[in-house]
């Protein structure tokens, strides 16, 4: 089961109608402290309407994947003329990618969606390179609010317990220790962590002027050594081991030969507007930098 936002207005009714500005510029602070400022290739996974794209000007090559197509038309409406973009509609569970051939990702506000996260973790984990940096943002279970209410008796679930939570239908939050050992499980080296997002309550954004919030919660992204308290923390991770390496001239900037079909894992080929996989018979939709993989032609 995947959470689907194709058709969804998420774009104005959750972000420029919904007052999240201190929300944008915290998860801004966090993402520059953990993202290597450039490099080679990067993908942000379930990048949306490519609300962060900035963030990676110093990577050669951009790829913003998300499972719904019109959400990436969003996105491609503002970053589709820049050539260091691809646009790749896809299903976390099976990415379409060769193994080793980013340099770096992300993932933010997109994990809580996810109800096998160990799988999704271990396709992301494939497609970077050994060393290379993954940052990720997960909705924190053992937050200050939760175990307010949990000590108050306004909520059934403990947010001591290890197990993740959907407190609704694919949402999901999780306990940090949980999500910790789950990066490890798929093959990261865990590095650096941060809190995020602290002061998201509306009597906080009634009472403060938005400099004032962002400058104390960017102080507060520090004490992620001392407790993981907040309702957002950011992980920053490193790809372990030997892995797999960028399979050969396919993973040169720019060129197609980073994609492998999604069902069999195996190359493609271009044909027209196509890409094509000869062992399992797939054709995928493939027009300038837009890529659909989630069904086959």
């Amino acid at each position: 089961m995947i959470c689907d936002y194709e058709g969804s207005d998420y774009r104005t009714r959750f972000w420029e109608n919904a007052d999240r500005a201190y929300e944008d510029a915290v998860e801004r602070i966090a993402i520059a402290h953990m993202l290597p400022p450039r490099g080679a290739r990067m993908a942000e996974f379930g990048a949306g309407f490519g609300r962060l794209a900035d963030l990676y000007a110093g990577y050669d090559e951009v790829i913003l994947l998300d499972y719904s197509r019109s959400l990436l038309e969003e996105a491609m409406q503002q970053w589709g003329h820049n050539p260091r973009f691809k646009f790749v509609a896809a299903d976390i569970y099976h990415l379409p990618f060769a193994p080793g051939v980013l340099s770096a990702a992300t993932m933010i506000r997109v994990i809580h969606h996810i109800a096998d996260v160990p799988a999704a973790l271990t396709q992301i984990r494939r497609a970077i390179a050994p060393g290379g940096t993954f940052v990720l943002e997960f909705a924190n279970k053992r937050n200050l609010k939760a175990m307010m209410r949990y000590l108050a008796r306004r909520q059934s679930w403990n947010p001591y317990s290890p197990e993740p939570v959907e407190f609704a239908t694919l949402n999901f939050d999780f306990h940090p220790q949980w999500m910790l050992q789950a990066l490890r499980n798929a093959g990261f080296d865990v590095r650096t962590k941060r809190t995020a997002s602290y002061l998201r309550a509306g009597f906080f954004k009634r009472a403060l002027p938005l400099r004032t919030m962002v400058r104390i919660d960017a102080a507060l992204q520090r004490t992620a050594s001392l407790a993981l308290l907040s309702p957002s923390v950011f992980v920053q991770s490193v790809a372990a081991g030997q892995g797999h390496e960028a399979e050969g001239e396919g993973a040169a900037l720019g060129g197609e030969g980073i994609f492998r079909s999604p069902r069999s894992g195996q190359p493609l080929r271009r044909e027209g507007d196509m890409l094509v996989c000869d062992t399992d018979g797939t054709r995928w939709h493939a027009e300038d930098n837009f890529y659909d993989f989630k069904a086959p032609l």
